[in-house]
């Protein structure tokens, strides 16, 4: 699994955890819809900090929320 898929994976797991659609997370996070939908369909190749930190700030979490979760730690996180 590539960096970019495990955030798209992070993303997707807390929309549903906290029932926000896609378009709710672009308004709060200040990313374009074009730029998200390439994240979530694994288009995008080089996710970066800056975006990481848009995303959480769209979920009102801190950075450090947004990485606590075990598909950051995996020992099969493809750097690309």
């Amino acid at each position: 699994m590539t960096v970019n898929d495990a955030v798209a994976k992070r993303v997707s797991d807390l929309l549903k955890a906290n029932n926000m659609s896609q378009y709710r997370l672009e308004q709060e996070s200040g990313i374009q819809h074009g730029s998200m939908q390439c994240i979530m369909n694994g288009r995008n190749k080089t996710v970066t900090l800056s975006t990481v930190i848009l995303l959480a700030k769209g979920f009102h979490i801190t950075l450090t929320e947004f990485l606590d979760d075990e598909i950051f730690s995996s020992q099969d996180l493809e750097l690309e």
